[in-house]
């Protein structure tokens, strides 16, 4: 059966035939990115509750500077310098990198784009502007610059993890052992492992560069791997993103009432 072709009506902002509940999708990106923005960008200026031994938030990772006795011997640069301004915390000093990474991240463009710029809206919806620019003129030739980001968040992938080990150690590393702050920032190096190894740019680094696959057997195996990630991308994006926010939440809760919920220890 032929389905007409829609078209637009006009091109006033918002016009379409479509009879289907388009704007869903938008709203709940909308909705659901705001909604992380707003309490990063809390948890980010506040600079405090952080850490709790042994646990480090990955808002927060790598610590550069400590901020209290305890995360001071976790920081690899001691204490933050009295000349920083205050609203420099240790977060804003390396949250560009993998921030940087998701905003200029293939998926994440064409769900913000949509959501917040409605550039468009969705597919044959008009929006708000008459003339198209593209990503070749600034500002948005920027986002060029996410094969870069990509290297910088693989590095912070291996801090993070490091982090879970850090996080298996308790009482001042004398016992090992699992909490559920453990399994929570190790769930959180899962997610982010999903998402930044199915990047496309690193789907290309990888299979990009050679004519044929198959007579480069190692390339092929890790060109099908990405591969397989990458087709579930738009679902690591959003796992990753909400299980980051959940671990510094739960970081931040456990030190505020200082508590620890652990499953064992040995030693």
């Amino acid at each position: 059966m032929a389905h007409p072709e829609l078209t637009l009506i006009d091109n006033r902002p918002f016009q379409t035939q479509r009879k289907d509940t388009w704007w869903v999708q938008p709203l709940a990106v909308f909705i659901g990115l705001g909604v992380f923005i707003v309490y990063a960008t809390f948890r980010v200026f506040w600079g405090q509750h952080f850490f709790h031994e042994p646990y480090l938030s990955p808002f927060y990772s790598p610590l550069l500077f400590g901020a209290d006795t305890h995360s001071l011997e976790h920081s690899w640069f001691g204490v933050m310098p009295e000349w920083m301004p205050a609203f420099i915390t240790p977060a804003v000093l390396i949250l560009w990198a993998p921030l940087g990474f998701r905003f200029t991240c293939y998926y994440y463009r064409g769900a913000y784009y949509k959501a917040f710029w409605a550039d468009p809206p969705s597919c044959s919806v008009s929006e708000p502007r008459k003339g198209y620019r593209g990503e070749h003129s600034f500002p948005l030739i920027i986002q060029n610059i996410h094969r870069y980001f990509m290297y910088i968040a693989i590095i912070f992938l291996g801090i993070l993890s490091y982090d879970v080990w850090e996080a298996l150690w308790f009482e001042d590393g004398e016992k090992f052992g699992i909490g559920i702050g453990t399994i929570i920032l190790a769930g959180n190096v899962v997610f982010l492992g999903g998402y930044t190894l199915g990047c496309h740019s690193l789907r290309h680094l990888v299979g990009g560069v050679v004519d044929l696959l198959s007579k480069s057997p190692i390339r092929r195996n890790m060109y099908n791997c990405i591969s397989c990630l990458n087709s579930k991308h738009m679902l690591w994006a959003w796992m990753s993103l909400c299980w980051v926010g959940f671990s510094d939440l739960y970081v931040f809760i456990a030190s505020v009432y200082d508590f620890h919920v652990i499953i064992f220890t040995i030693g």
